[in-house]
C-alpha cells in the first residue's frame, strides 16, 4: 500500500490552490474548475470544491472544519521559509521553533484555517530520519 494524497474540502478552490501555490512554489495541475492537485515530492496535495463531497457521500466532508490534522511539508530552511511568507500568510501560530523531536518548526493556518507546518530536521538524529527518505 502506499499514502498519495490529503484532499481539503474548500468552498473556495481557487483561493486555497493560489494559497498552496505561493506557500510552496509548486504549481497546481487542475482537473477541472472543482479539483486541482499540487505533486510535492512524493506526495499529493488534492483540493477540492463542496460540490464534489456528494459524489463520495453527501455530507461526508464540511469546508474550513478541521481540527485535528496537520499538513506538513519538509523544507531545507524553515527560518528562510518563515521570512518568505511573512506578510502573505496572515496566520502564523507560531515562530520557527525547535522541537523536542529534533525539528525546527513554523505553523501557520491556510485561508481556510487548516494548521500547516512547515519544518526542517536540526538534530543529528531527526536529520539521519528524514535522510533516509
Amino acid at each position: 500500500m502506499d499514502f498519495v494524497s490529503v484532499r481539503i474540502i474548500t468552498d473556495d478552490v481557487a483561493r486555497l490552490v493560489d494559497f498552496y501555490e505561493r506557500a510552496t512554489g509548486v504549481s497546481a495541475d487542475w482537473s477541472t474548475e472543482d479539483f486541482a492537485e499540487l505533486r510535492v515530492g512524493s506526495a499529493t496535495l488534492a483540493i477540492g470544491s463542496t460540490r464534489t463531497v456528494p459524489l463520495f457521500a453527501p455530507g461526508s466532508a464540511s469546508p474550513a472544519d478541521n481540527h485535528s490534522v496537520i499538513l506538513e511539508f519538509l523544507v531545507d530552511d524553515v527560518d528562510g521559509v518563515h521570512t518568505n511568507l511573512t506578510g502573505f500568510v496572515e496566520d502564523f501560530v507560531n515562530e520557527p521553533t525547535t522541537m523536542p523531536w529534533g525539528n525546527r518548526a513554523l505553523l501557520f493556518r491556510d485561508p481556510d484555517g487548516n494548521l500547516v507546518n512547515f519544518f526542517t530536521p536540526v538534530t543529528p538524529a531527526a536529520v539521519e530520519k528524514f535522510a533516509r527518505r
